[in-house]
């Protein structure tokens, strides 16, 4: 199965006004709240720093966006971006899982909300390593926390009872050799919970370094168990804009949120624009079970 790009794509331009998104916007978090799409996506000007936009939306495809960013680099381990954030809405607190860039490298950061424009940050949550692609599951399993995360090139899974210290850290997904997502994963959007599984909308990069989206299933009570992967790409670079941009061949994905039994993934193309695509909840389920592990 294939998501359907939105004809009116792409849905998120640079603003060539505002300095700090004058170059790219890319690699949005989007959440369905209170009756509309909230995002916040990863925002560059000229000087290549990456900073956090707010934007509103009724549809997920025409966007007010606040004038200056919501986040923008203050520690130290942010002093080159934050990049790539992820929501999560767990008892009522939003919680933004981003990269902290900096000379000592990518960390692993969190930040949490009560109104999505102000963020107080909670700090790097996977110390002392080079980790990003994280993000976490809208409820407790087992009663604690869950992340995914990527030391690369794989997806781990980790848990913890206070959302800054992380154990059980094991592999839950690798690449694949001889397929599309051959060289590095990374998990998407939020996991969706449905009755047959978490489902993971995940991107995968080949050796050529095209980057392409995928799903997977993992188990409801025990996610460390994969029950399905498919195939094949659901979305893979082939317009425009998605081939050519700041860096070429891409669609990379931060958000699946589910509206009304339709799933919209939210992707950067090319690390420069915004676009969408969506599909059936119920296809990507019938998909994945014809592919059951």
């Amino acid at each position: 199965m294939h998501l359907q790009r939105h004809p009116k794509n792409p849905v998120l331009l640079p603003h060539p006004w505002h300095s700090w998104e004058a170059l790219n916007v890319f690699n949005a978090a989007v959440i369905h709240h209170n009756g509309l799409f909230h995002m916040l996506y990863r925002a560059q000007g000229w000087d290549y720093i990456s900073h956090i936009g707010y934007a509103v939306s009724q549809d997920g495809v025409h966007w007010a966006r606040l004038d200056r960013p919501v986040l923008s680099p203050q520690e130290d381990w942010e002093t080159r971006g934050v990049e790539d954030p992820r929501i999560t809405e767990i008892d009522g607190v939003f919680y933004m899982t981003y990269t902290g860039y900096s000379p000592q490298g990518v960390r692993a950061s969190l930040a949490r909300s009560t109104n999505l424009i102000t963020w107080e940050r909670m700090g790097v949550i996977l110390p002392d390593e080079d980790n990003k692609d994280h993000v976490l599951f809208p409820e407790r399993i087992g009663g604690r926390y869950a992340l995914l995360h990527r030391r690369p090139p794989h997806i781990w899974l980790a848990y913890s009872d206070d959302l800054l210290h992380w154990t059980d850290h094991h592999v839950i997904m690798e690449p694949r050799p001889g397929r599309w997502d051959n060289y590095k994963i990374g998990a998407g959007g939020p996991p969706i919970k449905t009755d047959k599984g978490w489902v993971l909308i995940y991107h995968g990069v080949d050796e050529h370094m095209v980057y392409r989206l995928g799903a997977a299933l993992l188990d409801l009570d025990d996610p460390s168990t994969v029950r399905a992967r498919l195939d094949e790409p659901i979305l893979e670079p082939r317009e425009t804009w998605e081939i050519k941009g700041d860096v070429p061949n891409v669609v990379f994905t931060c958000a699946n949120p589910v509206v009304e039994g339709t799933v919209y993934v939210f992707y950067g193309g090319a690390d420069r624009v915004m676009g969408v695509a969506t599909a059936p909840l119920q296809q990507i389920l019938d998909a994945l079970e014809e592919h059951l592990l």
